[in-house]
């Protein structure tokens, strides 16, 4: 990914659970972003916001935050179907006149807008839509099952619960126990920090698993463990089909469950709430029966969000989920992520060891399948 300042365009939803692009990057590439554009926050900080992001400052318009040297604009927030707010195209011409580089997620391309396009053919700048797919992904085959690294795929209880952020975490622990870990992107955020990936959630259906398929190909070059990034949630009303096709198509080995505690139903961060979410210990059992039934799998770990607990309500909330389920449990955010990171090695440990030929001691690679 080019070593760009950014500009954030998140206006009127730059929040905690809102943002949840604005915020990765805040988090995870903090030194690259100038400011965040929110009119509703103008004169705030990213710290006074998010609780993170120290001093980044929230300006009131594209003037303001251009005056502070970015040289690119990035949308910070999904907008309801991904589709660019009209009142954003100007800013966005001026952001293309100011010569910034435009790096959107959008399901809106901004490429194939017919205004963007010329704005940023005359002024030599680049505009990237990081939710095209890529072209010729095939249907999927079986193939992942066949790399040797251990493949981790994080799912959830619902959408925006923290399984990019708790991949992005678990990376970093197993890369600094000398495991070689690479983390795969299946969404525009991660393709942003990661700066490789594909956002599944816009490649055609019968692709979907195919792209997984791919991307977990890709990742397996000189990796020990593979990393997953997982979307949605397997009972989502909306969003099921794509958490079932990268929980088939990436053939994981282990599952990392993710949740907030202080949700109860699906999608009760944005809208009015209908369907209650179930036990963590029937997540378990949906999530291992069906990606069992392509390969065989299953969860070794719960990571929570606990973003909006106190200290001593997020340690046990983190009891309770270790008690109702078996599994460790922790926010690797907030608290230190050693036991997912046991959960994993346990587990490889495992997988090496069942693969190893009969008489040896030593449990070398071996093919999945």
């Amino acid at each position: 990914m080019p070593e760009l300042r950014y500009l954030i365009l998140a206006d009127g939803d730059f929040g905690p659970m809102t943002s949840k692009t604005a915020n990765s990057l805040i988090r995870y590439r903090a030194d690259r972003v100038v400011a965040v554009l929110d009119r509703s926050q103008a004169g705030r900080t990213a710290q006074e916001v998010l609780g993170f992001g120290g001093g980044i400052p929230v300006v009131g318009s594209m003037r303001e935050g251009l005056a502070l040297g970015p040289t690119a604009v990035l949308i910070g927030i999904a907008p309801m179907g991904g589709r660019l707010p009209a009142e954003w195209r100007g800013w966005l011409l001026e952001a293309l006149d100011a010569g910034c580089e435009l790096w959107s997620g959008l399901h809106t391309f901004l490429a194939d807008d017919p205004a963007l396009a010329e704005a940023a053919r005359r002024t030599g700048r680049a505009i990237h839509d990081l939710r095209r797919p890529p072209a010729n992904i095939p249907v999927a085959s079986g193939l992942a099952k066949q790399v040797d690294p251990f493949v981790v795929l994080t799912v959830g209880t619902d959408c925006n619960v923290g399984k990019m952020t708790a991949q992005l975490q678990l990376t970093g622990g197993l890369n600094a126990r000398g495991l070689r870990t690479r983390f795969v992107a299946t969404g525009q955020t991660g393709i942003m920090i990661e700066g490789w990936g594909t956002a599944v959630d816009a490649v055609v259906a019968d692709f979907l698993a195919g792209a997984a398929e791919q991307l977990v190909l890709q990742g397996a070059k000189d990796a020990d463990v593979v990393l997953v990034e997982g979307q949605g949630s397997i009972n989502h009303p909306g969003y099921s089909g794509v958490t079932l096709g990268l929980l088939h198509g990436s053939c994981p080995d282990a599952l990392i469950l993710c949740h907030q505690p202080t949700r109860e139903f699906i999608g009760d961060y944005r809208e009015a709430s209908w369907l209650r979410l179930p036990p963590l210990g029937e997540y378990v059992r949906l999530y291992e029966q069906i990606g069992s039934a392509v390969h065989p799998t299953r969860v070794i770990g719960i990571c929570l969000n606990t973003y909006d607990l106190s200290e001593a309500d997020a340690r046990a909330a983190g009891e309770r989920a270790a008690a109702e389920t078996g599994l460790p449990a922790t926010d690797p955010v907030r608290f230190d992520p050693a036991p997912l990171l046991d959960a994993i090695v346990h587990a490889r440990d495992a997988y090496r060891h069942a693969r190893a030929p009969r008489g040896s001691r030593a449990a070398a690679p071996a093919a999945r399948g």
